[in-house]
């Protein structure tokens, strides 16, 4: 009797042990219910979320979630296509190619913040976008991508030169190529006809942003985005290692697209409903690659970028995922990237500047094919050039004769530089992020320079400080990649035009800029595509950089993420993310 009690006893306690644990579940899961919470990680530090004063697209994809600009790309369809976003249309231009006139969205509200009286968001208007175009020509703050506009727009660069002379910039000061002409209306007026002006003004350096938040917050306004966008910051420190935003209450009506290319016509589903889709994102700042992909793994992320990680070697097999991946419910997106990854060189430093026999010398060291093999699961594709796949002046059929692994060759060039094997070369530094990742990849750099004598040091950055050294001519090779800016090659081949200085290359070839120049003004043609190609053999030969790979971007995804897509140009993207709360609970409980 006392067995069959003290086995009723046990039961008992089990099944009260069940219910409290199903009740805790069931609870728990309630609470997920309630929220559709998108958590994604950052690979790199944030350098700053003011539109003007950033240079790394890890900072642009946390400024798209606040601010907006007058056009956007279309979410699903390809080829890319400029829509209206804040214009209320595409602008009409004149038939000389000079005059844009937008017309700007009526009742556009600027989120509520403590820079607008009693702290209520006031509605944009064009004199916003007067006052945001002059911020990027403002001596004062040095906009890294200011070059994409200098010498275009009617009496901006006078206007730039003469605050340059002033203690305070004074933007009351009229600039006569950018004018309100009334309350909606903005025309912008060229020097010369830029068939590019479109995409310069789609990206985040040109978004809107209100002159009262620049004014309160001061020299803090960098931490404290004030936009018109479909999400609001929440909370961010620059030291802390997370950013938290939520759904903007005060966002238009703004709707998911009708329409897709065929390869995205299956996430058409949400086609009409109002933006964005999920209530709050968390970002956590992790630039090392393990601890993303284990928090990935747990469930903890969403999504995870794996395109530049070892990690790739791990989970991709014949660009799918393992097994292993499948079976917890987990997909793949993988498509080329419009990106060129390469060292950059310093060719404004002595020892570079006008020995192209030096630099030869290192790109013929400098074993690409092995470098695919273990960084990229050979799923890159070899760099020729500067110029990325799948734009008009890339030709697949280019071989670089300096990208020819050839070691006897490369000895033969460092001995006709002056240096033979070595001898006399100081040592030269190869600046890289504090990863692992990048550090294996300096490394590697590192040892095919070793095979013809150059000595190499690396030195490893924080994110933003070696953003600055590359703007400050602070480096000697620093590597890289650069991911298209827009649609057109124009974004690559600008790198190593004299009056933009990239990201630390510093290039100046006279045959190169003349060529350049003349691109600016024509429109899209065969002829244009013919002078895109010439260039980009001049710069490939003259060896200003030591290009690597165009990799493929490779994003594994949680099972219960939609509507997830990545482009180079997806600004604000997370607006059309979606998360099927019941199929996560079911993922997550197995």
């Amino acid at each position: 009797m006392k067995i069959f009690s003290k086995n009723i006893t046990l039961l008992l306690l089990l099944f009260i042990a069940l219910g409290i644990w199903f009740f805790t579940k069931n609870n728990h899961d309630t609470k997920k219910i309630k929220e559709k919470i998108l958590t994604t990680a950052s690979e790199s530090q944030i350098t700053s979320l003011d539109p003007v004063q950033i240079p790394d697209l890890v900072s642009i994809r946390e400024v798209a979630k606040v601010y907006e600009g007058l056009v956007e790309y279309h979410y699903l369809k390809r080829p890319y296509e400029l829509i209206p976003n804040l214009a209320e249309a595409m602008p009409t231009i004149s038939k000389n190619g000079l005059v844009y006139t937008f017309k700007i969205k009526q009742g556009v509200m600027f989120q509520d913040d403590a820079c607008f009286p009693n702290g209520k968001g006031r509605e944009l208007t064009a004199e916003d976008f007067v006052y945001s175009l002059k911020r990027v020509a403002d001596p004062k703050i040095q906009a890294p991508y200011f070059s994409l506009i200098a010498e275009k727009i009617q009496g901006l660069d006078t206007w730039r030169k003469n605050q340059s002379k002033t203690a305070q910039t004074d933007y009351t000061i009229d600039v006569t190529g950018l004018q309100a002409l009334d309350r909606y209306t903005l025309q912008v007026t060229l020097t010369n006809p830029f068939y590019q002006l479109l995409y310069i003004v789609a990206m985040p350096t040109c978004y809107a942003v209100p002159q009262e938040a620049v004014n309160h917050y001061g020299l803090e306004f960098v931490n404290h985005p004030v936009g018109t966008g479909p999400f609001v910051l929440e909370a961010y420190t620059p030291q802390a290692n997370k950013l938290t935003y939520r759904k903007n209450p005060n966002f238009r009506e703004k709707f998911f697209p009708s329409e897709a290319a065929d390869q995205y016509k299956h996430m058409l589903a949400d086609a009409g409903k109002k933006l964005p889709l999920v209530d709050k994102i968390t970002t956590y700042i992790l630039p090392e690659e393990q601890p993303r992909w284990l928090k990935f793994k747990k469930g903890e992320f969403d999504v995870v970028d794996i395109s530049r990680d070892n990690i790739a070697l791990e989970v991709i097999r014949n660009k799918t995922l393992v097994p292993e991946l499948i079976e917890k419910g987990m997909a793949l997106f993988i498509e080329p990237e419009a990106t060129t990854h390469y060292f950059a060189i310093n060719n404004s430093d002595t020892l570079f500047k006008k020995n192209v026999k030096l630099r030869q010398a290192m790109s013929l060291a400098f074993n690409g094919k092995k470098y695919n093999q273990l960084f990229h699961n050979s799923t890159g594709v070899l760099a020729q050039s500067t110029i990325a796949p799948g734009l008009a002046g890339y030709d697949a059929n280019y071989v670089n004769p300096y990208l020819i692994y050839d070691i006897e060759k490369a000895k033969q060039y460092l001995e006709e530089a002056g240096y033979p094997g070595g001898k006399g070369l100081p040592e030269i530094t190869l600046d890289v992020k504090n990863t692992t990742d990048e550090n294996q990849k300096g490394e590697f750099f590192k040892k095919c320079m070793a095979t013809i004598g150059i000595k190499i040091k690396i030195i490893q950055n924080i994110y933003p400080e070696l953003i600055k050294k590359m703007y400050t001519k602070a480096t000697m090779l620093h590597l890289i990649r650069w991911v298209a800016d827009y649609p057109d090659a124009e974004t690559f081949l600008s790198l190593f035009y004299l009056d933009n200085l990239g990201i630390g290359e510093y290039y100046n070839n006279p045959t190169y800029n003349t060529a350049y120049k003349k691109t600016e003004s024509m429109p899209d043609s065969p002829t244009r595509t013919m002078l895109y190609e010439q260039l980009n053999k001049i710069a490939a030969e003259n060896v200003p950089a030591i290009y690597i790979v165009h990799p493929q971007h490779i994003c594994p995804y949680q099972g219960w993420l939609k509507n997830y897509v990545w482009f180079a140009f997806d600004y604000g993207s997370e607006q059309y993310f979606n998360i099927d709360l019941d199929k996560k609970q079911l993922l997550l409980s197995r």
